[in-house]
């Protein structure tokens, strides 16, 4: 069913114009548009712009929103069948094909970031997709057409979502791979180089790291000449931590952590890149050399829990810390934004140039099948707290179309 929304406005002009770009995130180096741009009808009065045949926009869409707080993802989410948003003045309407999942879903889920926000409210952080349409402001850097990839605040888990044209990242096409790097990627890059001070020959321990954000602290850490060890839970994602260059992957299912650490790295490790939480915490603080460095970047064994935290014993935290001069530090993205443009940049280039591994988890393996469409999220979230994932669990809400527009 096609929108009943018209392309509004007084006058339309006759020209046909194309834009560049201009501030924002665009104009990364080293990425540039895979597809021809379409060209937009220029309606010097219109309030925004709707691709209707060439994206065949519905009247309606899906949406995944949160209705009751809590940490049970799948008590607090519904599926819900919306009005398809318009575009404000500066804002893009995308037509999402892949989203990504995040660990920290299910602390949005559960009201943990912003208790000031209340039910029912959208989930979920970044999506890919196309451009379909836009406001009259925003069409000085985007036209319909454009592929964008975005992270936010929430909504991302619909087939359409309405972002603000500042917060799109161009992309050369709509590949999963990109979502890898606006949360996942941009955490590892930021932390490693903001709070790890990483020197030529230290050795850094990274926990979960065969998971969304972990593969790319292993990348990172040897990219600064770093001894990199990884924990991980099977033999096929120790295969593929020495894929990506880790130099000691551990499989804690079949090898004793502390044991090996002990044994292995009797002078401890100069850097711990953390995401688990409560006995791997503690044993990551037991683990550090001198002066050593941890970095807590999350503890997802307890954000299914009610209050979110995982036990942790630090009643003799200051001893230890001090007896080694070492430091603990935690790392929120968003209170690094200041640093985001250069991570993506940088990683972008790093992608583009094949010297950076960004692996996605579609769910290919999983018992159900694929994640294909916005229902399978609920799964897709299940999967990763189970700890099957290898990489960047993803979503494909929908597949691509052929363009039709004769805009």
């Amino acid at each position: 069913m096609s929108n009943p929304l018209l392309l509004r406005g007084s006058r339309a002009a006759a020209a046909l114009i194309g834009r560049r770009r201009a501030g924002g995130t665009d104009g990364l180096p080293g990425v540039r548009p895979a597809v021809q741009r379409r060209f937009i009808i220029d309606t010097s009065y219109s309030t925004h712009f709707m691709d209707f045949k060439g994206s065949s926009i519905p009247s309606s869409m899906k949406k995944l929103v949160v209705t009751k707080l809590s940490q049970d993802f799948r008590e607090a989410v519904t599926v819900r069948t919306v009005p398809v948003p318009t575009p404000g003045d500066a804002e893009l309407l995308v037509r999402n094909r892949f989203v990504g999942i995040n660990a920290s879903d299910i602390n949005y889920s559960a009201g943990r970031y912003d208790p000031s926000v209340k039910p029912p409210f959208g989930a979920g952080f970044e999506g890919i997709g196309e451009v379909v349409g836009l406001g009259l402001s925003a069409s000085s850097r985007y036209t319909v057409g454009d592929t964008v990839a975005y992270f936010g605040s929430g909504g991302a888990f619909a087939e359409y979502t309405v972002i603000p044209a500042k917060e799109g990242v161009p992309v050369p096409c709509v590949k999963p791979e990109f979502l890898t790097l606006l949360v996942s990627g941009a955490t590892a890059y930021i932390a490693l180089k903001r709070l790890g001070d990483l020197a030529n020959g230290e050795t850094v321990l990274v926990t979960a790291a065969a998971g969304g954000t972990g593969q790319f602290a292993v990348q990172f850490a040897k990219r600064a000449g770093c001894h990199v060890i990884g924990t991980c839970s099977s033999d096929e994602k120790a295969g593929f931590l020495k894929s990506i260059g880790c130099d000691r992957p551990i499989n804690y299912s079949t090898e004793d952590l502390a044991k090996t650490l002990r044994k292995e790295y009797p002078k401890g490790v100069d850097v711990v890149y953390e995401s688990v939480g409560g006995s791997v915490l503690e044993l990551a603080v037991n683990s550090l050399a001198n002066k050593g460095r941890l970095i807590v970047i999350g503890f997802i064994s307890g954000y299914q829990t009610a209050s979110g935290i995982a036990p942790f014993k630090g009643g003799t935290l200051p001893v230890k810390l001090l007896q080694k001069s070492a430091s603990m530090r935690g790392f929120f993205l968003p209170h690094f934004i200041g640093d985001y443009k250069e991570a993506l940049s940088s990683m972008m280039q790093m992608f583009a140039k094949g010297e950076l591994v960004c692996e996605v988890d579609c769910g290919d393996m999983a018992e159900e099948g694929r994640f294909v469409g916005l229902e399978s999220i609920f799964r897709a979230v299940d999967y990763m707290y189970a700890g099957r994932n290898l990489g960047k669990v993803v979503v494909e809400v929908a597949p691509p179309t052929a363009d039709k527009s004769k805009l």
